[in-house]
């Protein structure tokens, strides 16, 4: 049973919750400071986690039923692609269609269940805010394929995380919360950005529309990632000249070296895909990787690493550098 579990959650690309956990700390620390309630931030902490699950589930499981409608699709060929890792368990018939269904209503009733109990504790804000979170979890799937990706994980862990999780722990709404959240927004944005510039022929083959597909190449592509990367740094001065934290919140710069590392990082791959960074020990933690390099996929999940743990860093400085400029 516990292997079962591990396994799920495994397909569910558990690897991908710090994305999650890091965006929620930022708005959760924020809030605690405006004396918001901790145990109704954990609560709903609990339940953004399953929807997150739950959407990755949802997005395999479309990509899933487009893939095998394929006239020229081929199962064996396909998974001779080791880096494409999504769908893999679908298509090898270690998980079936019944079952990935079952999984993603356990995640989103584990969800509705807590949003039920802060609906009626908190008001009737958390509907607003659960009724948009679940539309794009459900709806991911097609926005993904009409270069809107980007758009909804920004607004799913910008404005909806971000003030739902105010309004859940204080009660009341404001602007501020929402300036706040564009620097970890685009960290993970720059995640999901990533994720589709290393998929770019994958998802020209599945007619899969994304933004950096739109670009004549992968290296031109990364042009987007330069911009965001940039933007995000810019961000952080933008709050303090808006006054909302101080320049504490700089502590986020020290990451810069690290965007620069993922930024080359990307123009090797795209390049040439077999060729794997030199690990430093910067790059900590990079776990599975001997197993992952087995099975031909070190390559692009060592670049998936990257860019999440540059989100980790980035979260933890900027909610260091709010305790610092607003709780000390």
């Amino acid at each position: 049973m516990l292997n079962k579990t591990i396994q799920v959650l495994e397909y569910s690309r558990i690897f991908s919750l710090p994305m999650t956990i890091l965006s929620w700390l930022v708005i959760f620390t924020y809030s605690i400071i405006n004396f918001g309630n901790i145990l109704y931030g954990i609560i709903a902490f609990i339940g953004i986690c399953f929807v997150h699950l739950a959407t990755n589930l949802v997005d395999d499981f479309f990509d899933y039923k487009y893939l095998i409608k394929m006239v020229n699709f081929d199962k064996e060929e396909y998974l001779k692609n080791s880096q494409k890792t999504k769908c893999r368990y679908l298509i090898s018939k270690k998980m079936t269609e019944g079952q990935i269904i079952n999984v993603i209503i356990l995640y989103l009733s584990i969800a509705l269940f807590i949003g039920g109990f802060l609906f009626f504790k908190c008001g009737i804000g958390v509907l607003y805010y659960m009724l948009a979170g679940g539309a794009i979890a459900l709806l991911y799937p097609f926005f993904s394929r009409i270069c809107m990706s980007e758009i909804m994980v920004a607004l799913a862990y910008g404005p909806i995380l971000y003030g739902g999780m105010y309004y859940v722990m204080t009660g009341t709404t404001s602007a501020d919360v929402f300036l706040l959240a564009i620097p970890s927004t685009i960290m993970t944005v720059v995640l999901l950005y990533i994720h589709t510039v290393m998929d770019y022929e994958y998802d020209l083959n599945e007619g899969k529309k994304t933004l950096a597909n739109r670009f004549n190449s992968e290296l031109e592509s990364l042009v987007v990632l330069k911009f965001l990367l940039i933007f995000a740094y810019l961000s952080v001065v933008l709050l303090c000249i808006m006054d909302i934290v101080d320049w504490q919140v700089f502590l986020t710069f020290l990451t810069i070296p690290l965007a620069v590392d993922l930024y080359k990082s990307l123009v090797v791959y795209s390049i040439n895909h077999e060729e794997e960074p030199k690990r430093k020990w910067y790059h900590f933690p990079m776990e599975n990787l001997a197993k992952l390099k087995e099975r031909g996929e070190s390559s692009f999940m060592f670049r998936m690493y990257q860019s999440r743990n540059l989100m980790i860093y980035f979260s933890i400085f900027f909610v260091i550098g709010i305790i610092l400029s607003l709780a000390i």
